[in-house]
C-alpha cells in the first residue's frame, strides 16, 4: 500500500524559510514523478513543483520558481520542498503526490497517490 507522509509545515513570519518533506513507502518509485501541490479553501489545488525520481529533473510553477527548490533523497525515499522568502499568499495546505508515469504533469488528476497534507501559514 502506497503511503505519502508530509511533514515540516508550520506557522512562520513573512520572509522566513520552511522545508517540507514527503516520505514515500509501499513500492519502488523509480520511474515516478513526485510533486507538490497546494490548496486554499475555495480554490483549486495548485501545482507548485515536481521532480522525476530517477534522474531528478525538476519543474516549477512560475509563481514560486525563484523561491522554491524541490529535491529527492533516494536512499530515504524522501522528497523535500525548500521554500524561501515566504509570503502570506503562500499560506495553504501543501500536498505531496506521486505520478506513476515519468513525464512531469502539473495537473492534479494525473497523480495517482496523495499525502494527507501539511498546513503552511505565513503571517505578515
Amino acid at each position: 500500500q502506497v503511503q505519502l507522509v508530509e511533514s515540516g509545515g508550520g506557522s512562520v513570519q513573512a520572509g522566513a524559510s520552511l522545508t517540507l518533506s514527503c516520505t514515500a513507502s509501499g513500492r519502488t518509485f523509480s520511474g515516478y514523478v513526485m510533486g507538490w501541490f497546494r490548496q486554499v479553501p475555495g480554490k483549486e489545488r495548485e501545482f507548485v513543483a515536481a521532480i522525476t525520481w530517477s534522474v531528478g529533473r525538476t519543474y516549477y510553477a512560475d509563481s514560486v520558481k525563484a523561491r522554491v527548490t524541490i529535491s529527492r533523497d533516494n536512499a530515504k525515499n524522501t522528497v523535500h520542498l525548500q521554500m524561501n522568502s515566504l509570503k502570506p499568499e503562500d499560506t495553504a495546505v501543501y500536498y505531496c503526490a506521486a505520478q506513476s508515469t515519468p513525464v512531469i504533469s502539473t495537473i492534479p488528476n494525473r497523480f495517482d497517490y496523495w499525502g494527507q497534507g501539511t498546513q503552511v501559514t505565513v503571517s505578515s
